[in-house]
C-alpha cells in the first residue's frame, strides 16, 4: 500500500502522514526531511555523493551514520531544503532514495510532488489546503515562533517554491485542513481510503 500526501509548507502534511501511518502500522516517509539532512550534511562540509542518508524502520533518518531527525527543523535548513530541491542532481539522488524504501512496503509518504513524480501509482494521493493565516498559525505553535515572523517565511517559502512541486496530481483527493484538528483530517483520510479499498485497488485488510 502506498499513500501519497502532497501540499504546500504548513498545511499539516506531516502530522497528518504520520499518524496516518501509525493507524495503519506501516512506515511513514517525510521527504522533506530528506532534503533538510541533505542540507545538513552539505553544511559540514560533505559533497552531494558523500552525504549518505538512512532512514530505518522507525523512521529515524541518518547522515553517515548519524541520527539526524531532531536537529533538522529550523528556518535556516528550511532555506537551505527549498533551495536544494531545485536542483535536477539533488532530485535525482533523493528521489531515487524514496522510491526505493518505496519499493518493498507499505508506505505513507509525505512532500512536493509525491504523487506526480515519485510515486504516480500510488493507491490513494492527498492533496492538502490550507489558508496562508492558518498554516502560519500552526507552524508557530509547532516551533514556538511568532506569527508573523512564520507568516513572512512561508510567504518567502511560497515564492521560493513557485512552480515547483505545487501541482497536485490529477487523481489527488484535495482535503482542506482549514478548522480542523488532525485526527479530523486523519479520519477523514481514512475514509477516502476505505473507498478506494472498496474500489478493488488496495487488496487487505484496514
Amino acid at each position: 500500500m502506498h499513500i501519497a500526501v502532497d501540499g504546500a509548507a504548513g498545511v499539516g502534511k506531516s502530522t497528518v502522514a504520520k499518524r496516518l501511518a501509525e493507524r495503519l502500522n506501516i512506515l511513514y516517509v517525510n521527504t522533506g526531511a530528506m532534503y533538510r539532512a541533505l542540507a545538513w550534511g552539505l553544511e559540514r562540509g560533505l559533497t552531494l555523493d558523500e552525504v549518505q542518508l538512512h532512514l530505518d524502520d522507525a523512521g529515524e533518518l541518518w547522515v553517515n551514520g548519524q541520527a539526524v531527525t531532531h536537529v533538522l527543523y529550523s528556518a535556516q535548513l528550511d532555506r537551505a531544503a527549498s533551495g536544494l530541491a531545485k536542483k535536477p542532481e539533488v532530485r535525482k539522488k533523493l528521489i531515487a532514495l524514496q522510491q526505493a524504501i518505496a519499493s518493498d512496503r507499505d508506505v505513507v509518504m509525505e512532500g512536493r510532488d509525491i504523487g506526480v513524480v515519485v510515486l504516480p501509482q500510488a493507491d490513494l494521493k492527498l492533496y492538502l489546503t490550507a489558508s496562508l493565516e492558518e498554516r502560519a498559525r500552526r507552524r508557530s505553535l509547532e516551533r514556538g515562533q511568532r506569527v508573523d515572523e512564520v507568516l513572512q517565511a512561508i510567504r518567502d517559502r511560497d515564492a521560493r517554491d513557485e512552480g515547483h512541486g505545487r501541482h497536485p496530481a490529477a487523481d489527488a483527493v484535495w482535503l482542506n485542513t482549514d478548522g480542523l484538528s488532525a485526527e479530523e483530517v486523519v479520519e477523514q483520510a481514512l475514509t477516502c481510503l476505505k473507498k478506494t479499498v472498496r474500489g478493488g485497488r488496495i487488496q487487505g485488510r484496514l
